[in-house]
């Protein structure tokens, strides 16, 4: 990548160690149960933004020492999601200009900038995987009678939550004409254990993997999936990435490593998988096999309703020797999700620019489920143009047709400041003018609060300074100290035992 300040990491266990030299992972040699213990004690750590966890004695649902240690909090800080993409964290900016440049990418202005360019154009010639045809996950290789989803360390997150979930699988899937594997997708869907050769693949209709499994279905045929579990951080990273379904989620972590990713075909199902991954799942999902899931905690800090989602069947396990089983909880924020969900958020800011160049910051705070809420700073150059922003946010990026509360400031507001905001909010909006509300428009399917599931209405405040045709009354003036004032108080400060 253009501005990958650290070497390519080739699997979970390169990451790990880098983590390890780093007094970012320590390893915890008392047995801890998958059954609550797990989380609360993730829980903590992450709150306190401590180390990766490595739970070398992980006790199983019935008490027996699990056969495989786990990994939690893997991504547990900023500081580690940026190491995930290979950039220091002090550089998101620049691996944010880097990506908005290879999605759009300008033509050059002249010689200097063509040179410039370079980089990016090396690192474009990344995305294409290359195939390795013995790799280092398909050591170990279960079929038949061994498959054997109970003996993975995979955890009971929450009370009263009915089965052990599956909280980091990439679930690979493909639609039904795509032999090449350049349509892809990998997501992260949680998986609810339900028989030994037997899971709950809990994706939305809105995910990829749902909408491959529509395909398949009109058909009346079974859709192939692996999940891969413990791959190396840019491919993990890259399947949390709402990315465009033109580029799939293996070519982008090729660009994030800034090298070819390695991937081999599984042994029972027409796919492939990252090589140097831990464990990796093999099935297949039939039209309509489907099982009760849940309850299960979720990102909102509820527990999901009980829906019916479609069943996979394991046709084979396969794993590296001694493997690392990876994992997570998920609840109210702070939660591993929602840290991901901060860095992500940097890197998305100049993709937004692209698109609506007034746009100054945007920030989705994770404490509102990372989208739900969004505020945007504009440099507000006409009347009307914040409405116009609102609209186009909601209607051109993906990313936030579920956010339900967006607040438009001025430039001079910082966004990730809930004081500045709430102080615009109340000194530059009216609710008689300012409001913008939309009614019987795509909510999250998970949000309890919307009157009907997947429908709800979306409100707008425009807490910009109002100009022109906007006002007809005169606009206040913003109180400031005059420079020459704050320089002299600077000298003053210690002097006056103040500080």
């Amino acid at each position: 990548m253009p501005c990958r300040d650290l070497p390519p990491f080739r699997d979970l266990r390169g990451f790990m160690s880098h983590l390890e030299s780093q007094g970012r992972l320590i390893r915890i040699r008392e047995p801890v149960s998958v059954v609550h213990e797990m989380t609360e004690i993730h829980r903590r750590v992450l709150q306190a933004n401590g180390p990766a966890l490595l739970f070398e004695a992980p006790l199983m649902p019935d008490g027996a020492a699990a056969r495989m240690p786990a990994l939690v909090n893997l991504f547990g800080t900023t500081e580690r999601v940026a190491w995930g993409f290979g950039v220091d964290p002090a550089r998101l900016g620049a691996l944010a200009e880097a990506l908005a440049e290879l999605r759009e990418p300008r033509p050059p202005r002249d010689f200097a900038d063509a040179m410039s360019k370079l980089p990016l154009a090396r690192a474009a010639m990344t995305v294409r995987p290359k195939l390795v045809t013995t790799p280092a996950v398909q050591e170990i290789v279960w079929r038949a009678d061994q498959i054997d989803l109970t003996r993975l360390p995979a955890q009971i997150c929450w009370p009263g939550e009915p089965a052990p979930l599956i909280t980091w699988p990439l679930v690979i899937t493909r639609p039904p004409d795509d032999e090449t594997g350049d349509a892809v997708n990998v997501g992260v869907y949680r998986m609810q254990i339900i028989g030994r050769d037997r899971a709950i693949l809990r994706w939305l209709a809105h995910r990829g993997g749902a909408r491959y499994h529509h395909q398949w279905k009109a058909r009346g045929a079974d859709m192939p999936v692996a999940v891969a579990i413990g791959a190396e951080p840019a491919t993990c990273l890259s399947a949390v990435l709402p990315l465009p379904e033109t580029m799939s989620e293996f070519s982008f972590a090729g660009l994030i490593r800034g090298e070819r990713l390695r991937l081999s075909r599984c042994v029972t199902v027409p796919l492939m998988v990252p090589s140097e991954a831990e464990i990796v799942i093999e099935g297949l999902v039939s039209p309509d096999d489907t099982a009760p899931e849940g309850p299960f905690g979720d990102h909102t800090g509820y527990y999901n309703a009980v829906e019916d989602f479609p069943v996979m069947h394991v046709t084979a396990i396969t794993m590296r020797k001694n493997p690392i089983y990876l994992s997570t909880f998920t609840g109210r924020a702070p939660d591993e999700p929602s840290r991901i969900g901060e860095v992500l958020n940097e890197l998305f800011v100049p993709l937004v620019r692209k698109q609506l160049p007034e746009i100054v910051d945007l920030w989705l705070p994770p404490e509102a489920c990372s989208y739900r809420i969004a505020i945007a700073s504009i440099d507000k150059r006409y009347p009307g143009q914040a409405r116009r922003v609102m609209l186009a946010l909601w209607s051109l990026l993906p990313q936030l047709t579920y956010t339900k509360l967006l607040f438009v400031v001025d430039a001079d507001i910082n966004v990730r400041s809930w004081p500045d905001v709430m102080w615009a909010v109340s000194t530059r909006s009216d609710p008689s003018r300012d409001l913008v509300s939309l009614t019987e428009t795509p909510i999250d399917y998970l949000d309890f609060a919307s009157p009907r599931p997947g429908l709800g209405g979306k409100l707008g405040i425009d807490a910009t300074t109002k100009i022109g045709a906007e006002t007809t009354r005169e606009w206040g003036r913003v109180l400031n100290m005059d420079s020459a004032t704050i320089a002299r108080a600077d000298e003053l400060w210690q002097r006056l035992g103040l500080a």
